[in-house]
C-alpha cells in the first residue's frame, strides 16, 4: 500500500464529503478510492470513516488521524518547496489580484519591470472587479482599498485612495455648478453598479466625514458597470460621475473633466497590498513586495 497516496485520498474524501467526489477530484476510479481507504483502515486496525447515504463522517479516531495527515502533507509540501529552491532563490509563479483600472494603469508597469529583474519568476495577474478570496483561490497577494477586517491577512500600505466628483466643462456650462452635495438632486448623474471600491457605487453617495456624514440620493439616467465607463460618460457630457482620483487625474489635467465639491469629499481610504499570514514568506513573494512597495507608493503618492 502506498501510504501517502492513501492519505491523499482520505483527505480528499473528507474535504469533498464523499468517496465519489474524491474520485472525481483526483481522477481515480471510485473502486480504487474505496479500496485505498479500506486498506488504510485495515492497516491501522481502526475505523476512520462512517459512510452515510449523503455524506461521510469521521470517527473520533478518524478526526485525530486526519489532523495528523494534514500536518504531514503540509510538511512534505514545504520540504518540496525548499528542495526546489523556493526559499533559497526567488523562483516560481506568483499570483496577484487587483481591480482592472488600478492594475492596468499602475500595477502592470511594475509587474513588467519586476519580471525583467527576476527572470526565474513568472506571474499571473488577475484583473477583476470582485473581492477575491486569497486562500480559497490560491492567490499570493492582492491590492485592496479600505480597512481590512480579516486579521489573518498581512497588510502593507502603499497609498491613499481618494474619490472625486467630476463633470465635463460642456455639461457644467449648460447646468448650474453644484455648490453643495444636495444640489446634485437637480443634476444628471452617472451611477456605477459595482461597489468593490468603497464609495464609488450605487445611487446613495456619501459626503463629508463620519461626524458630518451626508448621504445624497442621486438621479441617474445612466448606470454602468465600470468606473472607466463612468469616466467616459462624464467626458461625453452625460452628467456628474464619481470615480477614483487616479482615473480622473489625467482627464482633469487635460481639461476634459472638472472636479466638483472637493470640500465635501469623503475621507481618503488606505490602499494596501495584502497577503495571508504564514510562518515563512516564500522568497518570490518577499522579492515582489520589496520591489513593488516603493514603486507603488511613488505612483499612488503615499
Amino acid at each position: 500500500m502506498d501510504r501517502l497516496e492513501a492519505m491523499t485520498i482520505l483527505l480528499a474524501a473528507v474535504d469533498t464529503g464523499s468517496l465519489s467526489a474524491a474520485s472525481r477530484e483526483l481522477r481515480f476510479p471510485l473502486t480504487t478510492v474505496s479500496r485505498r481507504v479500506s486498506e488504510l483502515e485495515e492497516h491501522l486496525k481502526i475505523r476512520l470513516l462512517l459512510r452515510g447515504n449523503r455524506k461521510l463522517a469521521l470517527t473520533d479516531a478518524g478526526r485525530s488521524y486526519v489532523a495528523s495527515c494534514r500536518r504531514i502533507m503540509e510538511e512534505i509540501a514545504e520540504a518540496e518547496r525548499v528542495a526546489a529552491g523556493e526559499f533559497l532563490t526567488p523562483r516560481g509563479e506568483l499570483t496577484i489580484s487587483v481591480s482592472q483600472i488600478m492594475g492596468r494603469v499602475h500595477v502592470m508597469p511594475v509587474v513588467e519591470e519586476f519580471l525583467r529583474a527576476y527572470p526565474d519568476i513568472s506571474m499571473r495577474v488577475m484583473l477583476n472587479d470582485r473581492r477575491v478570496d486569497l486562500v480559497e483561490e490560491d492567490v499570493d497577494l492582492a491590492l485592496r482599498v479600505g480597512e481590512l477586517p480579516d486579521s489573518s491577512m498581512i497588510a502593507v500600505r502603499v497609498g491613499l485612495f481618494r474619490r472625486v466628483l467630476c463633470a465635463s466643462p460642456a455639461y457644467l456650462k449648460s447646468r448650474n455648478v453644484p455648490k453643495k452635495p444636495s444640489d446634485l438632486s437637480s443634476h444628471d448623474c452617472v451611477a456605477y453598479d459595482r461597489a468593490i471600491i468603497p464609495g464609488t457605487g450605487g445611487t446613495n453617495w456619501e459626503f463629508g466625514s463620519k461626524e458630518t456624514l451626508e448621504i445624497v440620493t442621486i438621479s441617474s439616467r445612466l448606470v454602468v458597470n465600470s468606473v472607466e465607463a463612468a469616466a467616459s460618460a462624464a467626458i461625453a457630457g452625460s452628467g456628474v460621475a464619481r470615480m477614483p482620483w487616479y482615473l480622473a487625474d489625467g482627464f482633469v489635467k487635460s481639461g476634459l473633466l472638472l472636479t466638483l465639491l472637493e470640500a465635501y469629499e469623503p475621507p481618503v481610504l488606505p490602499l494596501s497590498l495584502i497577503y495571508p499570514g504564514q510562518p515563512k514568506v516564500p522568497l518570490k513573494l518577499r522579492a515582489f513586495l520589496e520591489f513593488s512597495i516603493p514603486r507603488l507608493r511613488e505612483r499612488f503618492g503615499s
